[in-house]
């Protein structure tokens, strides 16, 4: 695959250099791009270097072999690119409520010391969506999604790695079901990396996504960045970039007023998205709107920040 750099946008190069930034940019290079070498383009492309790893080569980093991480580790290691987090598959889409928990905890023990070698913080799982074709009342469904993710937790502050829970599939869809797994669950190593654009895109309506973020403020860990609109129907909500959405700066501006400083990670979901089935291909369209959503976020916070 031919990779060229695009004249539409260098951000680093181009946005104002503000003295004290509260924010630290990264994000999920496999909506970019398939292979490693080329998602480290793509984030140099952007001058950042740090990353949010998920898929590489179609395979996740989580289920590589150990031969497969040393790899990876040694490669973005040699380009001095920090791993932020992994995008793991814990509790996620493809794993309701009543699949096999070993899966989950063979990932956690797996991945666990890979992360401790590396400094990478933060993992990402979700709480277990209710059995489509056996549902689970209400009450089972919490108490077997908080007692996986309480023995989940309990590995993960002995390893010294935090799940952070993304509001997205399962029990804590919800600000009310998150609220109830993080009381119940009652672990540093159970956080919120808060998606800002999931809610949107699920409930057909921005406010959604205000309400959750307004309901759990005081959980985030991490954020995600994503962005939403409505689509051509006018009522089915889409992805977009992240300046046509004004619920991101709604969120930028609080957080950054209640002090948050830790990472925007974007996951754009424009031109790829991974639970769906919507993968990149080689014509480098999708790693060009990658590059363009993450200068026009930066852009953003440069408004903000004035």
């Amino acid at each position: 695959m031919s990779i060229r750099a695009h004249s539409w946008f260098h951000p680093l190069s181009t946005q104002p250099r503000i003295e004290k930034m509260p924010f630290k940019f990264t994000g999920f290079t496999d909506e970019a791009e398939k292979t490693l070498d080329a998602q480290i383009y793509t984030l140099r492309e952007c001058g950042w270097n740090a990353v949010e790893l998920r898929l590489l080569d179609g395979k996740n980093v989580c289920d590589q072999t150990d031969d497969e991480w040393a790899a990876t580790r040694d490669r973005l290691g040699a380009e001095g690119i920090e791993i932020v987090g992994f995008g793991g598959q814990i509790a996620n889409w493809a794993r309701p409520v009543t699949s096999d928990f070993q899966k989950d905890l063979d990932e956690l023990r797996r991945v666990a010391p890979r992360m401790r070698e590396t400094g990478t913080k933060f993992l990402r799982i979700m709480s277990y969506p209710n059995d489509k074709d056996r549902p689970l009342s209400a009450a089972d469904w919490k108490a077997e999604a908080v007692r996986r993710i309480k023995e989940l937790a309990a590995i993960a502050e002995g390893e010294g790695v935090i799940l952070g829970h993304e509001n997205c599939n399962g029990y804590g869809a919800t600000p009310e079901g998150f609220l109830e797994l993080a009381e119940a669950i009652d672990s540093p190593a159970f956080r919120l990396i808060f998606d800002t654009g999931n809610n949107s895109l699920h409930d057909n309506t921005c406010d959604s996504t205000w309400d959750y973020y307004q309901k759990c403020r005081d959980h985030i860990a991490h954020v995600h960045i994503k962005s939403a609109r409505p689509g051509p129907d006018g009522a089915t909500y889409v992805t977009c970039h992240v300046d046509e959405d004004p619920t991101q700066r709604r969120i930028l501006e609080d957080l950054e007023k209640t002090g948050y400083d830790g990472w925007l990670s974007i996951e754009p979901h424009i031109k790829a998205a991974i639970h769906a089935g919507q993968d990149v291909d080689d014509s480098g369209e999708a790693r060009r709107v990658w590059v363009e959503y993450a200068g026009r976020l930066e852009k953003l916070v440069a408004e903000i920040l004035g």
